[in-house]
């Protein structure tokens, strides 16, 4: 039973890389450079030779900012790549998992988003990582998860946690971060986990909300970066969005409802919602300034 990674290289692919080497599963990896998921051809030869079990595509277009003036671009990755590789999934028999995004919601809403709601994106990239989630529903909904994700953080790559971290640590000063955008932190090793534990346990396919419980604003997120790296919370000042001008709209409500987690909890799974942001973090924090103490 191997398992293939489709962006190894990225945050998630890393933390997938970790969670399966530590449980003793087979897999391997591809990036860009031995996988291009926009050429269907090379997508199913790659997949047929290999032959996997399960195909997770942590691959996607994640510049939010870019994909407004290359919606091409972030659609042959986000629309076109998740296509291929659900067709190349179904035809090698495996199941699939597709990562996705809050952003195919508006960020309109005073309660968590479900799982059923209607997709309302109001960005290039929100509406690329829609149109992959109709494609692989259309192609291959009998044996695909969809897991949204949001705010994902880890001691890898560039995120939010780390760049809090590293000016926490550097002593620079106020801080000014945006307190009316609300949404999930998410490790991305908890989320690694969340997904190996759900295909292990074969839940029922469907959309999934993969995110760490609970909600936050970004600046509630760095005060609590800030307070576990043992600098004062006075360094982090709130502000509003309208101070950090955008190529693309940011949703400023994107908490993500648990209700199929909690659905399948009552059935009798071991598999539940993943638990709450705050845990999560301080557990990963030591990695995190590790990392940026290394990084420089």
């Amino acid at each position: 039973m191997t398992w293939l990674v489709v962006g190894v290289n990225g945050q998630l692919g890393k933390a997938l890389s970790a969670v399966l080497s530590e449980r003793g599963i087979d897999y391997r990896g591809s990036g860009f450079v031995n996988l291009d998921i926009t050429s269907a051809l090379m997508t199913t030869e790659y997949i047929r030779d290999l032959a996997p079990s399960v195909v997770i595509n942590a691959a996607a277009w994640t510049d939010v900012d870019g994909a407004e003036s290359d919606e091409v671009g972030a659609h042959s990755v986000n629309a076109v790549g998740a296509l291929n590789l659900a067709v190349a999934a179904k035809a090698a028999g495996a199941i699939f998992v597709h990562l996705s995004t809050d952003y195919v919601f508006s960020g309109v809403s005073d309660h968590p988003w479900r799982e059923d709601d209607l997709r309302s994106p109001v960005s290039v990239y929100g509406i690329t990582k829609a149109a992959g989630e109709v494609a692989v529903l259309g192609t291959y909904a009998e044996h695909s998860y969809i897991f949204r994700t949001a705010w994902l953080y880890s001691k890898w790559g560039k995120n939010f946690a780390k760049t809090m971290t590293r000016l926490a640590l550097s002593g620079e000063g106020v801080v000014r971060v945006v307190d009316d955008q609300v949404g999930q932190p998410t490790s991305a090793l908890d989320l690694a986990n969340q997904i190996v534990d759900a295909v292990d346990a074969k839940l029922p396919f469907g959309i999934y909300h993969a995110t760490n419980s609970g909600q936050a604003s970004w600046f509630e997120f760095a005060q609590e970066i800030y307070g576990i790296c043992g600098v004062s919370v006075e360094h982090v000042e709130a502000t509003d969005s309208s101070r950090f001008v955008r190529p693309a709209k940011r949703p400023a409500y994107s908490v993500l409802g648990q209700d199929a987690w909690k659905a399948v909890g009552s059935g009798g799974t071991s598999v539940h919602q993943m638990r709450d942001w705050r845990l999560a973090l301080r557990d990963e924090m030591p990695a995190i300034i590790s990392a940026v103490k290394t990084e420089g």
